[in-house]
């Protein structure tokens, strides 16, 4: 008796993936629209900062043209600058200002984060230092040079003292607000879901307060230029102020001209590194 023929398997039905085609690998898409919009802002900020210098430049040489009696322009200040640059005095300069600055400030910051924090979330402490804290804001850092000067003596202490209190004072205030600031829904729910008061802490009112002591530090990073800048105008052997202090006794303006630019460098790249940091350590906040 014959059996009939055995029906053939059923053939499985093959899909065909996401590019149309079955079996093969899809190609690679696009790059994710928000890399592509970042390196988009990237560039953006890179063409307005050079368009900026441009402009800057373009200014410059224009009043430096404009019948000012001695007033540099760009290539006199660049010649100026390769003459100090060669000679090493820039570079020296540049050294001492950047020791007392980073010393002072750095001091500064490290007293001004834990005296903001303790004033922030103990109001006794708050009602402590507060006053005293306001009384000396309204006293400039500059102001108190010739006595720590009589104080201390001619040497760095008091220049490093005035640089310190000037990063201090802006430092506390900021790191005092943030912590006071921190919404206070935040830190109940921690607490109803269990969180003790060191948790808490930790856990909420540190990451909360970190924008705020963050833009604290880039306020007493500029206080601190602004006042050693004063102090080695005032008593120094060296440093960038008392270089433009001498170049003033010979009304050498191109000279005069290499220090700011060489101030504002050196403080427009150390508050670029805190911008950073603070992006780096603040990223889950919106922004614009």
């Amino acid at each position: 008796m014959k059996t009939p023929a055995e029906a053939p398997a059923p053939q499985r039905e093959r899909r065909p993936d996401a590019a149309g085609t079955s079996g093969s690998t899809a190609p690679k898409t696009a790059r994710d629209p928000a890399k592509k919009a970042r390196g988009t802002g990237r560039l953006t900020a890179a063409l307005l900062g050079l368009a900026s210098a441009a402009l800057g430049l373009l200014a410059w040489a224009v009043l430096a043209n404009s019948g000012i009696d001695g007033f540099p322009g760009p290539v006199t200040v660049a010649r100026r600058a390769g003459e100090l640059v060669a000679d090493g005095t820039l570079f020296t300069d540049a050294g001492a200002s950047l020791k007392r600055v980073l010393t002072g400030y750095v001091l500064g910051v490290v007293l001004a984060v834990p005296v903001g924090f303790l004033m922030g979330w103990y109001p006794v402490v708050r009602r402590l230092i507060e006053p005293w804290l306001q009384f000396f804001r309204m006293v400039p850092p500059l102001a108190i040079i010739p006595l720590a000067i009589v104080l201390m003596g001619i040497d760095e202490t008091p220049k490093i003292f005035v640089i310190f209190l000037a990063s201090f004072l802006s430092s506390v205030v900021s790191t005092f607000q943030g912590v006071v600031a921190v919404d206070v829904t935040l830190v109940n729910a921690a607490r109803v879901l269990g969180a003790r008061d060191p948790q808490v802490f930790i856990g909420v009112v540190v990451p909360a307060s970190t924008p705020f002591i963050l833009v604290g530090m880039r306020i007493g990073l500029g206080a601190s230029w602004a006042t050693v800048v004063a102090a080695e105008l005032i008593a120094a052997q060296g440093g960038l102020g008392f270089r433009m202090q001498q170049a003033q006794l010979y009304y050498d303006l191109p000279t005069i001209f290499v220090q700011l630019i060489a101030i504002g460098a050196i403080g427009l790249a150390m508050d670029r590194l805190l911008l950073l940091a603070e992006r780096r350590l603040t990223h889950w906040q919106e922004r614009r």
